[in-house]
C-alpha cells in the first residue's frame, strides 16, 4: 500500500487540499483495491480555509509527525505560503524526504517545500503569478513559470489549481501506468494528453469569434498515429493553412501539432506495452516512430525509461511475455 499524506496548513486552499484524495481514490476504485491510502496532515490535526474560500474547519486523525510514514507527501497552497513556515513543518518535510518519500507540491506550495532547500539546485515551477517571486526568494531554485508541472523524480511541482489534477494524474500514471491513469482520468472527466512540458498560458478564443475548434482533427491525428504525418497533412485534413493550424494548437492546446502528436504517440506506446505481448519493432511501426531506436529515444525522453523497463514495470499479469519479433 502506498501512503499519501497531504500536508494541511492553516489556510489551505480547498480545491488543492482536496485534489490529491479524489484522483487516488478514483484510482483505487479503478484498480479495484486499496493501493493508496490518503491521510490529511495538520499542525494539531485542525485547520482552518481562507474565509473567501468558504471559511470551513476541518479535524482530521493525523499531525506532521505522521509525514514520516508517508510514500507520497502532497503540499497544497496556502493563503500565508509568503510567510516562512514553521521550523516544525520544514523539519516534518525534510525527515520526510529523508525517509525516502517524494514531495510533490501544488501551485504556491513550491514556496513551502523550497523554504526546506531541497528544491536548491532542481527546475521548478508553480503559478505564473507568483514565479518572480519564487526566484527572488530561492535563488538557487530554477524556476520555471511556464510548465504545468516539473517531475525531478523524488520533487515534483506544479502550476496553479487546476494543474494539481494533471499532477497527481502524472503520479498515477508513475505509480500504476498509463493505462490505469487513463482510466482514472476518464472517470474524473480529465483529458490525459496535458504533459508537465506544456505552457501554462492557454488562451481561450472569444465564443463569439469565429475560431475552429480542434477536436476533430485532434481524434483524427489520434487514430492516423501510425502513419508518418506531416504538417501538411494535418492542416489539410483540417483545412486550413499550417499558419493557422500552428495558430490553432497553441491557443487550445498550448503547444504544437508535432509535439501534441509526439505525446500522444508516446501514451499509445504505453497502452500496447502494458496491455499486449506486440514486440517493441512492432510497436514502434504502429505508433508512428518507424525505426526502433528513434521510438527508445523519444520514449526515454518523455518517460525517464525505456519501453524494455516500462513494460517490465506495467505489463499486466494477464499477457504473456513478448516473444521475439520475426
Amino acid at each position: 500500500m502506498t501512503v499519501v499524506s497531504i500536508l494541511a496548513l492553516d489556510g489551505v486552499l480547498p480545491f488543492e487540499l482536496s485534489v490529491p484524495g479524489q484522483i487516488f481514490g478514483t484510482a483505487n476504485e479503478a484498480i479495484g483495491r486499496t493501493h493508496y491510502e490518503v491521510r490529511v496532515c495538520a499542525p494539531g490535526r485542525r485547520v482552518t480555509t481562507p474565509a473567501e474560500y468558504g471559511g470551513f474547519h476541518l479535524a482530521t486523525d493525523w499531525d506532521l509527525e505522521a509525514l514520516a510514514e508517508a510514500d507520497t507527501v502532497v503540499i497544497p497552497g496556502h493563503a500565508g505560503f509568503l510567510d516562512t513556515p514553521p521550523a516544525t513543518v520544514v523539519a516534518a518535510l525534510r525527515t520526510a524526504a529523508g525517509n525516502g518519500a517524494r514531495l510533490a507540491a501544488v501551485c504556491v506550495g513550491a514556496f513551502t517545500l523550497a523554504a526546506t532547500g531541497l528544491l536548491d539546485g532542481h527546475r521548478a515551477t508553480t503559478h505564473w503569478q507568483h514565479a518572480a517571486e519564487l526566484a527572488h526568494r530561492h535563488p538557487d531554485v530554477d524556476v520555471d513559470g511556464s510548465s504545468l508541472y516539473i517531475d525531478n523524480g523524488p520533487l515534483i511541482t506544479s502550476a496553479g489549481v487546476a494543474a494539481a489534477l494533471d499532477l497527481c494524474l502524472h503520479l498515477v500514471r508513475r505509480d500504476l501506468g498509463a493505462a490505469l491513469a487513463a482510466t482514472t482520468a476518464r472517470r474524473t472527466v480529465m483529458p490525459l494528453q496535458r504533459d508537465g512540458g506544456q505552457s501554462q498560458f492557454i488562451e481561450h478564443p472569444d465564443p463569439g469569434g469565429q475560431d475552429t475548434t480542434l477536436q476533430p482533427v485532434l481524434h483524427w491525428m489520434e487514430a492516423h498515429l501510425h502513419e508518418q504525418l506531416t504538417l501538411d497533412d494535418i492542416a489539410r485534413h483540417g483545412a486550413m493553412s499550417v499558419r493557422s493550424l500552428n495558430r490553432h494548437f497553441r491557443t487550445q492546446t498550448g503547444t504544437t501539432p508535432l509535439q501534441w502528436l509526439l505525446r500522444a504517440r508516446v501514451h499509445r506506446a504505453q497502452e500496447l506495452l502494458e496491455t499486449t505481448a506486440i514486440p517493441i519493432e512492432r510497436i514502434a511501426t504502429e505508433t508512428g516512430f518507424g525505426a526502433p531506436s528513434t521510438f527508445r529515444q523519444h520514449f526515454a525522453r518523455h518517460t525517464g525509461t525505456s519501453p524494455q523497463a516500462y513494460r517490465a514495470a506495467f505489463r499486466s499479469p494477464s499477457h504473456p511475455k513478448p516473444a521475439p519479433y520475426r
